[in-house]
């Protein structure tokens, strides 16, 4: 008997040892997990149904595989490939064009179809423009990038127009006549076709181009290593996904160090020699980047006042998608879907914003909200967080008026400086956090540290986020949410790269499509930016955010009309 408790107590022994070393071995999977699988954690799908992340196949989709490994419902799959189709750019009938046949801004021209005739507000102007290559011969294709306005300098005075691409090297852009006067037509090529399909190509193959960085410390050692939606070869990596959103991000794993140690996260750098000589020049600054196109004839048409019985709805528009969605007059954006107020003086601000709580979450360019309110309103006094400059959380407080703003930038990518590890947080679970009521405001936006991806990568961090608001709306539908779009930017040879307008303005499409039909607002930046008489930047000038914040305060404190 004494020998049969002996050989259960062995058994029971060694299966207590295989078990330590099957969970050993678990652990070290997982700490040492390479780019070809993702487990260890989940991934939620639209209808709130999870599954285990290593459940999904393996894709042989160049060697970044974080956006190919979703599983995603047939009703998220579907509305992928519509977004995608959406967005999908003409290209030249053959494969390589050389330069002197790509499009030349200088030989190209527009002409104003019928500038003679009567013109009233509220009356289509239509333009045509003709693209030459540099031999000045007519473009048989199209593909071009191009950003149109109307404007009166005078009145300070602009509007967007919609473009068409006829697909022959011809296009039409089409203006709504806003305000009386003399207008003026200005259209510029921002890329040729053939610049558009390198940056086709980079943002497919080269997701690698903006790279990022993390450092991992423990006691008086520390090491460096690199980070990114998905990295490519085979060493070790720290797996570092979201366990409730599934967003994906990986670093390299330190040679000594445990992933555990993880204490920060910064922007590393841009890639070098990304083109070929013959790619490179599509991509000059005098030549063929954001450049006029002339007229070839009058470049402006006079337009009369509409009679006074109709004038008060001139600039109205039943249609919330309408183009444009607003025009600039006397420097002061005027919406043609809501109705604003100018908060010029800082008293409006502190009465709209009183016993509120605001968020803003995304990136710098919504950090100037903050920057802006802050430095406007004088009670309104930032608390010393100790963050980072630049980078946040931050916080500002008015005790006597009741009034909380918050900033806080999304999770990676993000190209800031550093970031500390537990300041790393994504929207959507942000968003889970808050419980919202009538006195909640949320501003959101989130686009320029996601133009260096396959678009895939953008569609899920949006989904993520929709699915969030829409819970949030759920429980409480009184919740203010503010979507703050895209903006176009000052563009070089290299920023084109990584941060064109055209990455921005597809980004901007999926954006605008994926939030339609919730109830979210917007404010149209992308526009906002486009239509003003300054230098594109990257960080509009204050007169433009300052219009931004009175389009978003007129969401939070609209007009009694």
């Amino acid at each position: 008997m004494w020998r049969d408790s002996f050989r259960l107590q062995l058994f029971c022994l060694l299966m207590a040892v295989l078990a330590i070393v099957v969970l050993v071995h678990n652990f070290f999977q997982l700490e040492h997990l390479d780019d070809d699988t993702v487990s260890g954690s989940n991934w939620i799908t639209e209808n709130n149904v999870q599954h285990s992340l290593s459940q999904t196949t393996k894709t042989t989709r160049k060697p970044y595989c974080g956006y190919m490994q979703q599983t995603l419902s047939k009703r998220e799959q579907a509305e992928q490939e519509s977004l995608l189709a959406a967005i999908q750019w003409p290209k030249p009938p053959d494969g390589k064009i050389a330069f002197a046949q790509s499009t030349d801004p200088a030989h190209s021209d527009f002409v104003i179809v019928k500038p003679s005739r009567f013109f009233k507000v509220g009356d289509q102007l239509e333009v045509l423009v003709r693209m030459k290559d540099f031999q000045g011969k007519p473009k048989q294709y199209g593909g071009d990038y191009l950003q149109a306005r109307i404007h009166s300098p005078v009145l300070k005075a602009g509007a967007t127009g919609r473009i068409v691409d006829c697909h022959n090297g011809l296009y039409k852009v089409f203006f709504t006549l806003l305000w009386p006067g003399e207008v003026k037509v200005s259209v510029s090529l921002v890329h040729p076709s053939e610049a558009i399909q390198v940056l086709l190509r980079l943002r497919e193959e080269r997701p690698d181009r903006v790279y990022f960085k993390s450092s991992f410390k423990s006691g008086r050692y520390s090491e460096t290593t690199e980070c990114n939606v998905c990295l490519p070869g085979d060493l070790p990596v720290c797996n570092f996904t979201d366990l409730y959103t599934g967003e994906p991000w990986f670093c390299y794993k330190p040679r000594k160090l445990s992933c555990a140690s993880r204490i920060s996260h910064a922007k590393g750098g841009y890639l070098k020699g990304l083109l070929t000589q013959e790619e490179s020049l599509f991509f000059q600054s005098d030549v063929n980047i954001k450049r006029p196109i002339l007229s070839s004839g009058p470049d402006s048409v006079i337009v009369k006042p509409k009679a006074f019985t109709d004038s008060s709805s001139m600039d109205r528009a039943e249609d919330p998608t309408a183009s444009p969605s607003g025009y600039y007059y006397e420097d002061q954006w005027r919406s043609r879907t809501h109705w604003i107020h100018n908060f010029n003086k800082s008293d409006d601000v502190t009465e709209c914003l009183q016993g509120k709580v605001i968020h803003l979450f995304g990136d710098s360019t919504i950090r100037q909200w903050f920057e802006y309110l802050t430095a406007f309103v004088p009670d309104l006094v930032e608390f010393n967080l100790g963050s980072p400059k630049n980078v946040g959380p931050f916080m500002s407080v008015d005790p006597k008026h009741n009034i909380l703003l918050k900033f806080r930038c999304h999770g990676p990518p993000i190209r800031f400086s550093t970031v500390f590890s537990s300041e790393l947080r994504y929207i959507a679970n942000e968003l889970n956090g808050i419980v919202g009521g009538r006195n909640t405001v949320i501003a959101i936006t989130i686009w320029s540290h996601f133009s260096t991806f396959p678009v895939e990568v953008y569609i899920r961090r949006l989904r993520n986020i929709r699915r969030a608001i829409i819970q949030l709306l759920d429980r409480s539908p009184r919740t203010l949410i503010v979507i703050r779009t895209a903006n176009v930017q000052e563009l070089g040879p290299e920023v084109s790269l990584f941060n064109s307008d055209w990455y921005s303005f597809q980004l901007d499409s999926v954006m605008r499509k994926m939030f339609s039909g919730i109830a979210v607002h917007f404010v149209d930046a992308w526009e906002m930016s486009v239509a003003h008489y300054l230098p594109h930047n990257l960080h509009p000038n204050e007169v433009i955010v300052k219009n931004q914040i009175d389009a978003f305060l007129s969401y939070v404190c609209p007009l009694q009309t």
